[in-house]
């Protein structure tokens, strides 16, 4: 699973980073071959003045399926993270159950039993098919 992540605002520490890979990892990793690609943005508003003003923008490109986007705000960026990337893993899952009944095949009407065929058959030790 290839996660690109990039900051805006500031410098990507090697241990933001780490945490939003962990994170994604963590909830993505059961559906990575459904997933073609991850991008995260994480930012700064307001730069260094502070305040409730930190995000983070995930888009899940997935196979088959239509991109999943989470955006999440808040003071905490590694509390943003969390709780964007939770988000995200239950909107994959949701995304890949919609594709997955749109892909799935009518039924034939080949294996379907005409009501005829369920009506009971003759006993062959009365050919007039009752039974004692």
């Amino acid at each position: 699973m290839n996660i690109d992540i990039h900051s805006q605002g500031f410098p990507l520490t090697s241990a933001l980073a780490d945490h939003a890979k962990r994170r994604l990892r963590f909830v993505l990793t059961r559906h990575s071959d459904r997933i073609q690609r991850v991008v995260v943005r994480v930012g700064d508003e307001n730069g260094p003045r502070g305040g409730v003003d930190k995000f983070c923008r995930i888009q899940v490109h997935l196979l088959d399926a239509p991109v999943a986007v989470i955006d999440d705000i808040g003071a905490d960026l590694y509390a943003v993270i969390d709780r964007a990337a939770d988000r995200v893993g239950r909107v994959v899952v949701k995304h890949l159950d919609r594709s997955r009944i749109d892909r799935r095949p009518a039924r034939a009407n080949a294996h379907l039993i005409a009501p005829e065929e369920l009506a009971p058959t003759p006993h062959p030790a009365h050919p007039e098919g009752e039974r004692a």
